[in-house]
């Protein structure tokens, strides 16, 4: 892709500067700008492919979702016990109250 982009910048430079020069100057930025906006459009476009794919970003959120519910496993484990002995404690209360 290199190959083509600098002779197609270098063709650009030379045909803004001739038109700047041997022309109107506003002809001669009109050619710079759009020139110019085509040559970003041609860099920034020139990867386009070689990007991940949806799937592939999303097998890779999917891993770490899975190595942090791995980590956190333990915690869980404690969050649950503590709810558990906290409900067993609301069961015992309740049972109590409805006796007096």
């Amino acid at each position: 892709m290199r190959r083509r982009l600098v002779p197609g910048a270098v063709l650009w430079v030379a045909a803004t500067v001739a038109v700047f020069l041997l022309l109107d100057p506003v002809l001669g930025a009109a050619v710079a700008i759009f020139g110019g906006a085509l040559v970003a459009l041609v860099v920034l476009a020139a990867d386009w492919d070689q990007h991940s794919s949806y799937e592939e970003r999303e097998m890779a959120r999917n891993l770490r979702r899975k190595e942090k519910w791995a980590r956190n496993a333990d915690a869980r484990a404690r969050d649950r016990a503590r709810w558990e002995a906290h409900q067993a404690r609301q069961a015992g209360r309740t049972g109590a109250d409805e006796d007096a």
